[in-house]
């Protein structure tokens, strides 16, 4: 018999485990400790697959640091496909009953840690069955220390979140969403407007670790506005966060300007790793990426599905 309950405090990080795979077991048993002590999640939020007294399966909901409402399946570790099943409907069930209205879940491959999302294309069969579909392909990219650090562009002078308040990020950011091509953009553009859009994705980095002199505007040799900066911290890396140039600005290599303004600030406060995303599409911020030293180290598809 199957059986989807809460994660005792005893199986806790661990949860599933698997024979001779000491570097899955030990790395994501230390992600999900990070996430319990961040407040990504709750012991509530582990749900664990047991049959005849073994654990088969796991599925781990996340959110922002303290929301109470769960976001995402963070960890799934789908066992055989009537364990994923169970494991996917109750994870629905139950965020749905703490007020989700959607949940997104994210698949990188090639497979690496924490998550060791091993046989991607078996994973990605199961969310699609279970209501998922992909609202972003795109591609990941990494500095680490002993990369050079990339050179800062002395064509822009920067203004921060704690001299400016928010409302010219804000501005900036409705402005940037004006032809934007990253369908994450795109999806809340179209429910929520471009200012709306602009502000919950202000809201939602000022929610990650951060000091206000980090998030930036960068001005032009005419003092007009036309970037934005908004590296932050998560529980598992540093992060280039959000990179926007306004219209205005678009063709003179701002998007490099932004990733390196980003590192230099972060590595300043010590970061060993940074990492940043975008559409697989957008070409011209992979190369923003490229030629500030970052290596393409995977793929990630993002899914969603509604509750």
């Amino acid at each position: 018999m199957l059986t989807i309950r809460p994660a005792r405090p005893r199986e806790l990080p661990a949860l599933t485990t698997y024979p001779n795979d000491d570097e899955r077991n030990s790395a994501t048993a230390a992600y999900l400790s990070g996430l319990l002590d961040s407040g990504c999640t709750q012991p509530a939020w582990c749900l664990v697959a047991e049959r005849d007294n073994e654990l088969v399966g796991n599925v781990v909901l996340w959110t922002l640091p303290g929301r109470p409402v769960p976001t995402d399946v963070v960890l799934l570790e789908p066992g055989d496909d009537r364990t994923a099943a169970a494991l996917l409907t109750h994870a629905a069930e139950l965020a749905r009953s703490l007020g989700a209205r959607t949940q997104g879940h994210v698949l990188d491959t090639p497979s690496q840690a924490p998550q060791f999302q091993r046989d991607p294309q078996r994973r990605e069969r199961l969310l699609a069955t279970h209501g998922f579909s992909v609202t972003r392909d795109g591609r990941r990219f990494r500095w680490q220390n002993g990369d050079p650090l990339p050179v800062q562009d002395d064509r822009l002078h920067w203004q921060s979140l704690a001299e400016l308040g928010e409302e010219p990020f804000v501005d900036l950011l409705a402005d940037t969403f004006t032809d934007t091509k990253d369908s994450v953009f795109l999806a809340e553009i179209a429910e929520h407007g471009l200012r709306g859009a602009a502000e919950r994705n202000l809201a939602d980095m000022l929610e990650l670790d951060h000091e206000r002199d980090w998030f930036e505007i960068g001005y032009d040799q005419r003092d007009r506005p036309v970037a934005i900066s908004l590296p932050a911290r998560t529980q598992s890396s540093a992060m280039i966060g959000l990179v926007g140039v306004a219209p205005a600005g678009r063709g003179q290599g701002y998007a490099t300007a932004v990733v390196a303004r980003g590192t230099h600030i972060l590595v300043t406060a010590g970061a060993t790793e940074i990492r940043g995303d975008c559409d697989t599409g957008n070409i011209g911020m992979a190369k923003a990426f490229q030629r500030a030293g970052y290596h393409n180290f995977a793929n990630r598809k993002m899914f969603s599905r509604p509750l």
